[in-house]
């Protein structure tokens, strides 16, 4: 508000959302955003923000080399509760998922979701709630399926619409040729 008194608000500030909405006059159209973070997390080795794990472990494919991620937090976790085996450590591996696996307690399964076991409802559903705060587009992948059809796309697409995001990518699995993700189990 201090900087539009001084040098003007934005040029198409007439007619904006702001201006509809009677809002303080701004010299920027957009204040908040939220960066991108899926190769910031991979090369910080950090959270990848609103994401959920891709899988918990998979091979990437960076630059023609194929490396393999493993969830570390979930390891560590299976430690410290006394829940490790090599057996188990093999399951994830193959799986990429802790769904199916027995004798994992119902809440670490729930904490460690990974992308694909999320509905994309789910997915566009945290989008928005972080849209609504947000002045420039959320980035965040929404998983589907390998066996998603055309229409499944659409509904994504048109709820995301209707939620309020700014923008959206779907990610169908498989459908990259180059298998730039892939769960480690995956025949190549």
């Amino acid at each position: 508000v201090e900087l539009a008194k001084e040098r003007g608000v934005f040029p198409n500030f007439k007619g904006s959302v702001y201006d509809k909405r009677g809002m303080p006059k701004v010299r920027n159209a957009t204040t908040t955003t939220i960066a991108p973070t899926g190769t910031l997390s991979i090369i910080a080795d950090c959270s990848s923000g609103i994401e959920p794990f891709f899988l918990l472990a998979y091979k990437r494919l960076v630059l023609g080399t194929e490396l393999v991620e493993i969830n570390r937090y979930f390891f560590r976790l299976s430690e410290k509760m006394g829940l490790y085996s090599r057996e188990l450590e093999e399951r994830v591996l193959e799986k990429g998922t802790l769904r199916g696996i027995k004798g994992i307690p119902a809440g670490i399964k729930r904490l460690f979701k990974t992308a694909h076991e999320i509905p994309p409802e789910d997915h566009i559903e945290m989008q928005a709630a972080f849209q609504e705060h947000t002045d420039n587009a959320v980035s965040k992948t929404v998983n589907i399926p390998k066996n998603a059809k055309p229409d499944d796309v659409a509904r994504a697409f048109l709820l995301a619409y209707e939620k309020g995001c700014k923008g959206i990518t779907v990610f169908r699995y498989g459908s990259d040729k180059k298998g730039t993700l892939v769960r480690l189990g995956d025949s190549d």
